[in-house]
């Protein structure tokens, strides 16, 4: 079994019952923190990877930016060039692994956003780092958005206890665990939805600060800082942190 099967995780269940989530105002939230944290300007070439349906790269195109995204899901990025189409921007979308994006850059920015890294294992997970260093220029700069290992720990709720998201009848349950040795989260998801049932599996490696900063570094980048709310540093209140680093 795949640690993380993209086919299995991001069928079309999980646009049915994420997108309500993933409303305009929080794109537009997200790509606005992108844009700020990193210093981005008209004109800078951007990866995102991975870049799912372009709720990000398309909203980058319209300020100016030369944007190219990657995902493993082509329904994704068929949903991706079809926004592209709509808003008359241009995106250069290409399917791909993060352990090789198949595109060379040199790029001013790469970005990885909403819990996109640690679908590996840890070997795969450093590959992606080094990936994204090798195709960023010398000065440019990685922002990635993901769970806060502490933070989540500290308010984890583990199996048998549920997490439930709904969608009309239609309903999502996930039952996670996590492992203190591993550091991985390993999910167990039952969708109901349309008088079908469907199951899939899968687990997100959750990197503490200093480990997620020697990663970092030994893939070559010079410099890190990682954010909780706003321009300070995490703290154990936060779930999700920034992570900003320079090659």
């Amino acid at each position: 079994m795949q640690l993380f099967d993209p086919e299995e995780t991001f069928g079309d269940d999980y646009l049915h019952f994420y997108l309500a989530f993933l409303d305009d105002e929080r794109n537009q939230a997200d790509t606005n923190r992108v844009v700020e944290t990193l210093g981005l300007e008209p004109g800078d070439r951007i990866l995102d990877a991975p870049c799912g349906h372009g709720r990000m790269a398309n909203l980058l195109a319209e300020q100016g930016m030369i944007v190219t995204g990657v995902d493993a899901t082509e329904s994704f990025l068929a949903l991706a060039r079809q926004d592209a189409t709509e808003r008359g921007v241009e995106v250069d979308y290409r399917e791909g692994d993060l352990r090789d994006v198949g595109v060379e850059g040199p790029f001013d920015a790469v970005i990885c956003w909403f819990t996109s890294f640690g679908y590996f294992d840890d070997d795969g997970n450093r590959e992606v780092l080094a990936e994204f260093a090798r195709v960023l220029r010398p000065g440019g700069r990685l922002g990635m958005e993901m769970l806060h290992h502490d933070g989540l720990v500290r308010r984890f709720t583990p199996a048998p206890f549920a997490v439930t998201t709904w969608r009309g009848d239609d309903v999502m349950i996930d039952t996670s665990r996590f492992d203190s040795v591993t550091g991985r989260v390993t999910t167990d998801r039952v969708v109901y939805r349309d008088g079908k049932v469907r199951r899939s599996h899968h687990q997100v490696r959750l990197p503490t600060i200093p480990e997620l900063d020697g990663w970092l570094s030994g893939a070559g980048f010079t410099e890190r800082s990682f954010l909780g709310v706003g321009d300070s540093p995490p703290t154990i209140d936060d779930t999700r942190m920034v992570v900003v680093a320079t090659r």
